[in-house]
C-alpha cells in the first residue's frame, strides 16, 4: 500500500481552519486509511492502494475538532463516488420533514430559491419541490449529479465556492435558504466556503447546516465518524467564533437523531430579522458542562476506542473459533474505519452486504472484503451479521428479520459490542 504522503496527493494540516491557531494537540490515531468510499473492483484488487494518515486533533485556543491530513478532493469525490443517500428508507422521510419545517418556519414560498450544497441525489430537494420552492443542487461528483438530474432536480455539477456562488447569484438571483447537510464538516478551506454563501444569502435569508454532533461522537465513542471525508467535527462554541467573522449569528440549534445524534444549526446574516433562540446559549452550556475545552475528555475518548477495539475483536475471533459464519451488513465509510483502524478482514468477515447497486461486486478500501446484495444473507444464512452502519440498525434489523427465523443475531459494535 502508497502512502500519500510519499506522493504528494495531500497536506499536513499546520493551522487550525476556524482560528488559525497552529495549536494543535493530536488525541486519536487511527493509522493510514485509503479513503473509504473508494472501492475496488476485482481488476484492481492487484494494484498498489494509497493510504493516508489519519489522525483527529483539538485546537487548545478555539476546541475546534478536525483531522490533520487534508486529501485532494479530488481524490474523495471521484466521477464515481459511490454514496447516493435515497438507499436509506429513513434519509428520505428526515429529509422531507426537513423541507416542511423550513418552509414553514421561515416562510418560504413560490419566489423562494433553495440551495444545498453537495445535495447528492436530490433527496433533500424533493422535499422542497414538493412544498413547492425553486431549488438548485450544487453537486461535485458526476455520477450523483447526474442521479439528481435524472429525478427531475435541478441541479448543476461544481464545487461549492465563492465564485461558484457569484455565478448562481448573476444567472437566478439570491437565495432565500442555503442547506448542506453533511458537507460542512468536509470542508477545508471554510472562509472561501462561507464566502459563497455571504454572497448568495439573501439578506434575511437562513443558511443550514446538518452534521454529526461532536458531543454524540465522544460520547458514544464514534470514532468510525472519523474518516478522510470528515476534514471538522461540529460543535456550536467555536463556530460562533468562526461565523461572527463573516457578519453572521447562529439564531437556532436543533439536536437530531439521524446519523448516531447530529445538530442541526441556523444561521442569519447579522442585518437579518430572525432571532437569537435561547437554544444557542443551552448548547454552549452543554458543551462547557461536557469539557469539550478539556484535552483530557478526549484522551478519555481515544481510551475507549482502543477498549471496543479489544472487546469486538474479543468476541469475533471467539466466535470464528467455534466454526460460526459471520458477515457484515452495510458498506458504509464508517465501516471502512471500523474495518481498517481495527484490521477486520474475510479471516473473521466472510462478506458485507449492501443495499447500493454501486457498491455490489466491489470490494472495501484497504480490507478487502466482498460486498455482496443484502439478498446472500437470506441465501447464506449466517450465523451472526455484524452491523456496521451502526447509526441505522433499527432499520436494518427491520428489513433483515427473518434472520431471527434461524437462529442468527446481530452484533452492534458502537457505541459498546453488543450481541442482539
Amino acid at each position: 500500500m502508497i502512502q500519500g504522503v510519499e506522493v504528494n496527493l495531500g497536506r499536513r494540516l499546520t493551522s487550525c481552519r476556524v482560528c488559525n491557531s497552529k495549536h494543535l494537540r493530536t488525541f486519536l490515531k487511527l493509522g493510514f486509511h485509503p479513503p473509504s468510499n473508494e472501492f475496488l473492483t476485482k481488476d484492481e484488487m492487484d494494484e498498489p492502494e494509497v493510504s493516508f494518515p489519519l489522525n483527529a486533533v483539538l485546537c487548545s485556543d478555539c476546541n475546534f475538532v478536525q483531522i490533520d491530513y487534508v486529501v485532494k478532493p479530488g481524490l474523495l469525490f471521484t466521477p464515481d463516488y459511490p454514496y447516493n443517500s435515497s438507499v436509506s428508507d429513513e434519509l428520505p422521510i428526515h429529509f422531507s420533514e426537513f423541507a416542511k419545517q423550513v418552509v414553514a418556519d421561515y416562510g418560504l414560498d413560490s419566489n423562494s430559491l433553495v440551495i444545498d450544497i453537495g445535495g447528492n441525489d436530490g433527496t433533500l430537494l424533493k422535499g422542497f419541490v414538493q412544498c413547492g420552492t425553486k431549488v438548485l443542487n450544487v453537486e461535485p461528483t458526476e455520477r450523483i449529479m447526474k442521479i439528481s438530474k435524472s429525478r427531475g432536480i435541478d441541479t448543476i455539477h461544481a464545487f461549492w465556492s465563492e465564485q461558484t456562488a457569484n455565478k448562481i447569484l448573476s444567472d437566478r438571483g439570491p437565495a432565500k435558504a442555503i442547506v448542506c447537510t453533511n458537507v460542512f464538516a468536509h470542508v477545508d478551506d471554510l472562509n472561501d466556503f462561507l464566502c459563497g454563501v455571504d454572497v448568495l444569502l439573501d439578506k434575511d435569508g437562513i443558511f443550514m447546516i446538518e452534521s454529526p454532533y461532536l458531543v454524540n461522537l465522544i460520547e458514544n465513542n464514534e470514532f468510525d465518524t472519523i474518516y478522510h471525508e470528515h476534514l471538522s467535527y461540529l460543535s456550536v462554541r467555536p463556530l460562533k467564533k468562526l461565523f461572527a467573522r463573516f457578519g453572521m449569528e447562529i439564531v437556532d440549534v436543533v439536536s437530531q437523531n439521524i446519523h448516531g445524534g447530529s445538530i442541526r444549526i441556523f444561521v442569519k446574516k447579522s442585518v437579518g430579522n430572525w432571532k437569537v433562540k435561547d437554544s444557542v446559549k443551552k448548547f454552549v452550556d452543554l458543551e462547557e458542562n461536557r469539557g469539550l475545552d478539556k484535552f483530557e475528555t478526549y484522551a478519555e475518548f481515544a481510551y475507549r476506542v482502543e477498549k471496543l477495539h479489544e472487546d469486538l475483536l474479543s468476541l469475533l475471533r471467539e466466535l470464528k473459533s467455534k466454526n460460526k459464519k459471520i458477515v457484515g451488513y452495510g458498506a458504509a465509510a464508517k465501516a471502512n474505519t471500523l474495518l481498517n483502524h481495527f484490521r477486520i478482514g474475510t479471516d473473521l468477515l466472510d462478506y458485507i452486504v449492501d443495499k447500493s447497486t454501486l457498491k455490489q461486486g466491489t470490494f472495501t478500501p484497504g480490507m478487502h472484503i466482498p460486498v455482496y446484495s443484502p439478498e446472500k444473507i437470506a441465501q447464506d444464512k449466517p450465523d451472526y451479521i455484524l452491523i456496521l452502519p451502526w447509526n441505522f440498525k433499527d432499520e436494518i434489523m427491520r428489513q433483515q428479520n427473518q434472520v431471527i427465523k434461524w437462529g442468527g443475531k446481530f452484533i452492534v459494535p458502537i457505541p459498546k459490542v453488543e450481541v442482539i
